[in-house]
This record gives C-alpha cells, sequence and structure tokens, in this order.
C-alpha cells in the first residue's frame, strides 16, 4: 500500500477506481476508464484497486459499493461518487476539480 499512498500523495491527480471482478457495473466502468486514459494524457493518473484483494485499502476509504471512484490530489480525496459514469462525464470532473485546486 506504501506504492497507493505514495501515488496519491502527488501533484498529478489520480482517479482510482475501486472495483471487484464479480461486480457487472465495474465491467461496464472498464472500457469507458480506458477511453478516458486517451483523452486525458497525463493531466491525471488512472488505477484500479480490487477491495476483494486490498481489503484494507476498501475499509480504509470506507468503499460500501462497488464502483466507486475517487479523485485524489496531494494525499486528500477531492471527489467521490459510486457508480458507472461515462469517459466524457470522469474528464469534465477531473477538468473541474484540477481548476478549482488551481484558483
Amino acid at each position: 500500500m506504501k506504492k497507493f499512498n505514495d501515488l496519491i500523495r502527488g501533484e498529478k491527480p489520480v482517479l482510482v477506481d475501486f472495483y471487484a471482478e464479480w461486480c457487472g457495473p465495474c465491467k461496464m466502468l472498464a472500457p469507458e476508464l480506458k477511453k478516458l486514459a486517451g483523452i486525458i494524457d497525463d493531466k491525471a493518473t488512472i488505477i484500479k484497486i480490487n477491495v476483494d484483494q486490498n481489503p484494507v485499502a476498501a475499509q480504509t476509504y470506507q468503499v460500501r459499493g462497488v464502483p466507486t471512484l475517487m479523485l485524489f490530489h496531494r494525499g486528500k480525496i477531492i471527489w467521490r461518487q459510486a457508480g458507472v459514469l461515462s469517459a466524457e462525464q470522469l474528464k469534465k470532473i477531473i477538468e473541474d476539480k484540477t481548476a478549482e485546486l488551481a484558483v
């Protein structure tokens, strides 16, 4: 978990997808995240955390359902939401939230 903590404390925003293999909506979100990665370039990092393999992380961030998305910047959660969003919706959220940080 050390590497994860280092990553979310960085200057670059990190979008974390808390998911499970058995989760249908998580499978629907995966191609959207792949598409998002192509759209946002290096504006943010996208990582996936399997809640079944990483129960401590899920508990630490109070993940109650999957998929749960969280946007971190400098170690703080600046946005979180459960459910499936499109790549375009996620791009706008990342842009809006990082613009707020720049002010």
